[in-house]
């Protein structure tokens, strides 16, 4: 059985921009929302109330949360689109977000609700979509 044909680059690379700009956005949604409930229980643990989850557990859950989003929805994306080996997308996708976020995560940790720097969220996409253009040759029949 002879495998599937390769998308063409033009193609391939549009479809890797959308999941990459999607991805990048609810990666980043899910780490504000996270961080937002941390803020809220530091708040509340400073004015008293009962010790429930922690300001540390929802820091934490919201660098776990975002990392796991990140892979998920580009992988998840791009099956979606049709496509086909995208190990390095992801792998190189979520690399990029973990520096990008650790580089800005003090932006986010000082005002709540705010973005990453723009710069760095648009290199983090475009990183992305041009990772999808690796791909493994395919073993000679």
């Amino acid at each position: 059985m002879a495998p599937p044909p390769h998308t063409a680059t033009a193609p391939r690379l549009l479809k890797a921009l959308i999941v990459s700009a999607i991805a990048v956005a609810a990666a980043h949604l899910v780490l504000s929302d996270t961080l937002r409930l941390s803020f809220s229980s530091q708040a509340a643990a400073t004015l008293g109330a009962a010790p429930g989850y922690s300001a540390d557990q929802a820091f934490t859950t919201a660098l776990i949360n975002t990392f796991l989003a990140m892979p998920f929805v580009l992988w998840a994306g791009m099956r979606i689109s049709g496509e086909r080996r995208v190990g390095p997308m992801v792998l190189t996708g979520t690399a990029a977000w973990v520096v990008a976020l650790g580089n800005g995560i003090d932006l986010l940790d000082d005002a709540p609700g705010t973005l990453l720097p723009l710069r760095s969220l648009v290199l983090v996409v475009a990183v992305t979509a041009l990772a999808s253009l690796v791909r493994r040759r395919s073993p000679a029949s």
